[in-house]
């Protein structure tokens, strides 16, 4: 599958990655091989082949959950120059 210099820059875009001209054309070359890699994958037959999330048989190791006493509100706000009440401040990022 042939990428365009303009669907290299869109993706880019999308990942917010500024790319320089010599960079979109390599960019493009890698892209391809991973689609094309891609595309070869899902040519393959996987009907026998079981779902799996890991090679190995391995298992979630996990402790008995035991409740203990939780820190005051006065001991997590402590080591903060940034609170309002019993609240942490923090810097506004939606505009």
């Amino acid at each position: 599958m042939p990428l365009d210099r303009k669907t290299v820059e869109y993706v880019a875009n999308l990942a917010r990655i500024e790319l320089k001209p010599e960079e979109s054309f390599k960019l493009a070359g890698q892209l391809e091989d991973i689609l094309s890699f891609i595309d070869r994958l899902s040519k393959l037959d996987t009907d026998k082949v079981k779902p799996t999330n890991h090679i190995l048989p391995i298992h979630n190791v996990l402790r008995e959950d035991q409740p203990e006493p939780s820190l005051t509100i006065e001991q997590v706000l402590a080591n903060t120059a940034h609170k309002k009440g019993s609240f942490f401040t923090v810097p506004k990022i939606i505009e």
